[in-house]
């Protein structure tokens, strides 16, 4: 297959999904794509990690991704999360994503299962020879327990036509280096680090798969936008303005403090599925008065919207 790799260019926000009354709040959800397609992000994930994946049913996945690819219009990429730590079953969600109208797959490494790197090749290479969407690899060893070696991500992309990206949150910038040198300077890297961003950005990657975006969307893709414009001192202003913001955002388990900003501005309820739970009252304090501080700071206000119910 034929993928222009400039797609992958930007910010893709990792969308949450939010509930009311234990289901999935679809009018919320809708508004939340809408104001990410205003604010100029180049992608959108849908039912990722940040999106509870691991809780949501099949029908609620296929029917999210649905509604994504309806509003988008192609108007942004969207790529649906797929992975699972079993391959039949990421394999019956890459051709569901793909039924559902999706533009590629995000597919995470076998969390528990801590597979080999062979067996990683096997799985990644099953997935990929089952559907004919691209595929970004996606390594986050500090959830799954095991990372995509830097040989590993090679063999993929030289034996696989559809394997054409990754999702790198190991938290190395050397990573890039490294990946750039064994997949080449044409495949393209994301950040799965917020905070890193600037720094992947000047190692060669060519975009963020960011959580921080759910919340600050206009300010991310200012950051990334100044720094593909060659503006350092302005992308370095606004990373020092989110860092603050990056920071509070995981210190407790992604989604967790997303949905909890979300809610302070009014966009979407922070319910959550167990096992999660909700912000601590003193984290959320803290949460507060980031959030006051970050629009205080001379950023792009956090646009305030009603709360859906549908």
């Amino acid at each position: 297959m034929t993928f222009d790799a400039e797609r992958l260019k930007g910010v893709f926000t990792a969308l949450v999904t939010p509930f009311r009354d234990g289901k999935v709040d679809t009018a919320a959800f809708e508004a939340l794509v809408e104001r990410q397609i205003a604010a100029g992000v180049a992608g959108l994930v849908t039912a990722g990690t940040t999106g509870e994946a691991a809780t949501l049913r099949q029908d609620e996945i296929d029917d999210l991704v649905a509604r994504t690819v309806r509003i988008a219009r192609g108007r942004v990429m969207v790529i649906a999360g797929a992975g699972t730590n079993d391959t039949l079953a990421t394999i019956e969600k890459a051709r569901r994503a793909e039924s559902s109208g999706a533009d590629g797959l995000l597919v995470v490494t076998p969390y528990y299962n801590k597979p080999s790197q062979r067996g990683l090749l096997q799985h990644y290479g099953a997935v990929a020879d089952a559907t004919g969407l691209p595929v970004m690899l996606y390594s986050v060893p500090g959830r799954c327990g095991v990372e995509i070696a830097v040989e590993t991500c090679a063999a993929l992309r030289d034996r696989h036509d559809n394997i054409v990206a990754i999702k790198e949150a190991g938290g190395s910038v050397e990573r890039v280096t490294r990946l750039r040198r064994q997949c080449g300077g044409d495949f393209p890297i994301h950040s799965g680090d917020d905070a890193l961003t600037l720094a992947f950005l000047a190692a060669g990657a060519v975009g963020v798969t960011s959580v921080v975006s759910n919340v600050a969307p206009e300010g991310m893709v200012a950051l990334v936008r100044a720094w593909q414009a060659g503006d350092a001192a302005r992308a370095l202003a606004l990373h020092e303005q989110l860092a603050e913001l990056a920071e509070i955002l995981f210190i407790e388990p992604n989604p967790v403090p997303a949905k909890a900003a979300l809610a302070l501005e009014g966009l979407a309820n922070a319910d959550l599925r167990l096992p999660l739970t909700p912000m601590e009252p003193a984290n959320l304090d803290r949460l507060r008065g980031v959030m006051h501080r970050y629009r205080s700071s001379g950023a792009t206000p956090l646009r305030q919207g009603a709360v859906g119910g549908g």
